[in-house]
């Protein structure tokens, strides 16, 4: 009973409203019909001619989409100690983890739109400089360290339960940063609200988080380079 009623406390009704919200979005983006008419039109229009604002709303929608699923294992982690201390603090948890994807969400927007206006957002070479990034980053010991912190949440938030919540939260936030920002980034060659990307990309971070070993990691890297190698042979 406790766990049922945990997940009726408010800063969960608020995160099973964003998932819902951000992924019905990027579906009435993608699919034809009068309902996603404007957000669709939206996302159809040049990064320069859509503005900053509107490309931050896309990745908020994004990061919201595809984070969300891959942190309910975190959250509930959280709540199962801290309802053993009798404690609470589960929405300022989920409050600095959402700060630092905003965060993100604005830097990812800034970096499109520079790319936009400099006339490289559709280039080859740009995409083939992201897939080369995104598929060295999984092999780099700093992506290591972060897969391995939010693979294990349980021990996380032993370290650093005298934080309090709301600095876990930001250093939660921090650390699956550090995992998927890569990952995250080919959101600028795959295509901004392209649900066919933001499934593969959720499935995939999904799976690093679950399971043990390099297997995926190394898996998700090697198709990266391979995908990159692939456009640059294109092009000779």
């Amino acid at each position: 009973m406790r766990h049922l009623s945990r997940m009726t406390a408010p800063h969960w009704l608020a995160l099973y409203a964003g998932l819902i919200l951000a992924w019905a979005a990027v579906w009435a983006a993608s699919v034809p019909s009068n309902w996603g008419a404007a957000l669709r039109d939206l996302c159809l229009t040049p990064a320069a001619q859509v503005g900053l604002p509107g490309l931050v709303v896309m990745w908020l929608i994004m990061s919201a989409a595809m984070m969300l699923p891959t942190a309910l294992p975190a959250f509930a982690t959280h709540d199962d100690i801290a309802d053993t201390q009798g404690t609470g603090g589960g929405a300022r948890l989920v409050a600095g983890y959402g700060v630092i994807w905003i965060g993100f969400a604005v830097i990812a927007a800034g970096v499109q739109m520079l790319a936009a206006r400099a006339g490289v957002a559709e280039s080859v070479w740009l995409a083939a400089a992201l897939l080369i990034l995104a598929g060295g980053y999984q092999f780099s010991a700093i992506k290591e360290a972060c897969l391995s912190k939010c693979r294990q949440p349980l021990t996380f938030f032993m370290q650093h339960w005298d934080e309090g919540p709301w600095r876990m939260g930001l250093r939660l936030g921090a650390t699956c940063l550090g995992c998927c920002w890569a990952l995250m980034a080919l959101g600028l060659i795959g295509g901004t609200m392209s649900l066919g990307f933001m499934a593969l990309a959720t499935l995939l971070m999904t799976l690093e988080k679950l399971t043990r070993g390099t297997l995926v990691p190394s898996a998700i890297g090697l198709a990266c380079l391979t995908g990159a190698g692939y456009l640059i042979g294109g092009t000779l």
